[in-house]
């Protein structure tokens, strides 16, 4: 059962791993220094880094190979990295241009992305979703990106929305923190697989029926949920 406002003012986006197959290139790069450091690179793994901030997944790597120190050269490394797999192109996953296309068409929407300016660009470019938004906020133009509030609430105040009548969508326990930590009611597609998210709506796909349902229906100023 969908459990997502209808009567919602605004729906702030991820973009890695939500809307762009981005992981994907990060988990290539990812692979890569794990590999270079003599360690395996699972889900295990993975759910050390996904959802941080370039610097972020840094620091996480350098602790789990046991070098205290090294986060700004781990992160430096994966940065070029995930720029060079990005560069090869990145696709919208699936339901993700027409699900924000129906949000677009009734409320205002906008992309917080724990992903520094050059790799938010890269992604929606390649995924052809640059032109959805005309609000978009990345990890280097905050004090403090996620798990803390201040994408959520910049992202809102720059749409004019109270937090609390808006509606993130998220992959990662990262970002979740940060949309509930800002107020927002927050639908999940999770990235790795058997997480357990918080979460008002979850489910596996942006193509998902309830959420087009949802989206038809968004800004009609019902306060019951879908």
């Amino acid at each position: 059962m969908c459990s997502l406002p209808l009567s919602a003012e605004a729906v702030v986006f991820d973009c890695d791993g939500l809307l762009v197959d981005t992981e994907a290139c990060a988990t290539v790069a990812e692979t890569a220094i794990f590999a270079a450091h003599g360690h395996p690179f699972g889900p295990e793994q993975k759910a050390l880094v996904i959802g941080r901030t370039v610097e972020g997944a840094g620091e996480a790597m350098a602790q789990y190979f046991g070098r205290p120190g090294a986060g700004a050269e781990l992160a430096a490394e994966l940065l070029q990295r995930v720029r060079k797999e990005l560069s090869r192109g990145a696709a919208a996953l699936p339901g993700a241009a027409d699900l924000v296309r129906a949000c677009r068409a009734a409320v205002p929407v906008a992309v917080a992305s724990n992903s520094p300016r050059e790799l938010l660009d890269a992604a929606l470019w390649s995924a052809g979703l640059t032109d959805c938004f005309t609000h978009s906020f990345a990890a280097d133009e905050v004090r403090s990106p996620k798990p803390a509030p201040e994408l959520y609430l910049t992202a809102c105040e720059a749409l004019g929305v109270a937090p609390e009548r808006s509606v993130a969508f998220e992959d990662s326990a990262t970002g979740i923190a940060s949309a509930r930590a800002a107020g927002l009611y927050v639908a999940v597609v999770p990235s790795l697989s058997g997480a357990d998210l918080d979460h008002d709506w979850l489910g596996t796909s942006l193509a998902d029926p309830e959420l087009r349902d949802w989206a038809r229906e968004l800004g009609t100023g019902a306060n019951t949920a879908c």
